[in-house]
């Protein structure tokens, strides 16, 4: 019986804070569908994750978006409600935190956007990227969602009138004001005494990343057998969709690591008529026996330093930065969906939400299943497809140190089940 639902912003975000729930036991499920029946979900499952993919769309589409997922996990009789966010603050944050409230009818909502394990803290309010005030970090010149304000206040007022108050730990009367309740922390420590404090009646609705996550799966009690690693394929192929710079850093390393890096022309990643073409299908072929060559493979839809053949592309064909954003991840999903039926041995990597969400789409595929957490905020997936389970790691552009594909890859190349822990 599902105990708790997760309305994430996006797919990454649904995968690495589901995953707080599955690496303690919980039966945990990931959804793509945002009109998914809940009543539907198996009767073992605990925890359901829906990503409603609202990080993209207008404040007011993903207010309807939340408000209907909240309504209809009331009348599915579902208690506990946990409005995952960005850990950066970006999309419709006010809007959506609204929205559950609304839908709920209740007054009080607390949210904990920090994920101190990523260093990504709130202090007397204001969120901090590596000890630098969010507007101010790579997050303010975020392409598609920059965040405008340090201040988790001026951001929520952005897009609500709802009444926000910043709470510490020390100062629990501060926590009987209504309205939305920002809480401060700077550590994992403070996540557990916000947790406690909270306790089972506090946390009906409340909201966060990740990072509040796994002390709200310990005061719900959503626990069971730990989960295993399972025997994984020993060649690592990652498809990369993202901009951030932190993935850019990535892979730089990886590829200074010795990793075989493909770079997708402009017209590969772009021009819809590519796909269909005699050429696209060398062109996987030929990836796919290079996988047998090298066991560190990237495919990455970013244009080499120095390069302006996407931006000159795009005024060209008067495309705007969304209609390449959507392109370029529908591109990357097809042309995995085109590697796994033609019999890729590979165990994948994907690099941001919309990366992820393209492929499941393009494999038809609307339900996961989280494993484990293999570094912070890096999460082992499996699914089945045509009667075989894959297995992927995601992770958001933003997260991981610069060694992290070097240091996954050597995880994956050991192929004993004993020397990794989930």
């Amino acid at each position: 019986m599902v105990k708790l639902l997760i309305i994430a912003d996006d797919f990454t975000g649904a995968m690495d804070t589901g995953v707080q729930f599955a690496a303690r036991g919980a039966v945990t499920r990931v959804v793509t569908d945002p009109l998914y029946d809940f009543t539907q979900a198996s009767p073992e499952t605990q925890v359901l994750v829906m990503d409603a993919e609202t990080r993209h769309l207008t404040a007011s589409d993903a207010y309807s978006v939340v408000f209907r997922a909240a309504r209809a996990t009331l009348k599915a009789r579902i208690f506990y409600i946990y409005k995952k966010t960005d850990s950066a603050l970006r999309g419709n944050v006010g809007s959506e935190l609204a929205a559950l409230m609304d839908a709920t009818g209740y007054h009080q909502l607390p949210f904990i956007p920090a994920f101190p394990s990523m260093n990504r803290i709130t202090k007397e309010g204001i969120h901090y990227i590596e000890n630098i005030p969010v507007a101010d970090s790579v997050f303010g010149s975020d392409p598609f969602e920059p965040v405008r304000f340090s201040s988790v206040r001026s951001i929520l007022a952005e897009q609500t009138d709802k009444t926000v108050t910043v709470c510490t730990a020390e100062n629990p009367q501060s926590w009987e004001t209504a309205g939305i309740q920002v809480f401060d922390a700077q550590t994992n420590d403070d996540l557990r005494k916000i947790s406690h404090g909270l306790g089972t009646e506090r946390v009906h609705i409340s909201a966060g990343c990740a990072g509040f996550a796994s002390e709200l799966a310990a005061v719900l009690r959503l626990d069971g057998a730990p989960p295993e690693l399972p025997t994984l394929v020993p060649a690592l192929f990652i498809f990369c969709g993202s901009v951030n710079p932190v993935t850019q850093n990535q892979l730089a390393e990886a590829e200074r690591a010795g990793f075989k890096r493909i770079r997708l022309t402009v017209w590969q990643k772009l021009d819809p008529m590519w796909q269909d073409s005699e050429d696209c299908r060398r062109e996987v072929a030929r990836w796919k026996e290079l996988t047998k060559k090298y066991d560190r493979l990237i495919l990455d839809t970013n244009d080499p330093d120095g390069s302006f053949e996407t931006q000159e592309y795009m005024k060209l064909n008067n495309l705007t930065i969304e209609d390449v954003r959507v392109r370029i991840s529908t591109v990357l999903g097809r042309l995995m969906k085109m590697l796994l039926d033609d019999g890729l041995q590979a165990t994948l990597l994907c690099t941001g939400g919309d990366t992820l969400l393209a492929l499941m789409r393009a494999v038809q595929i609307s339900e996961l299943t989280p494993v484990c957490e293999l570094d912070t905020g890096v999460v082992l997936t499996s699914f089945l497809y045509q009667g075989k389970t894959y297995h992927i790691i995601s992770k958001s552009g933003g997260f991981g140190a610069p060694d992290l594909l070097g240091r996954l890859a050597e995880l994956i190349g050991t192929g004993k089940r004993e020397e990794t822990v989930c």
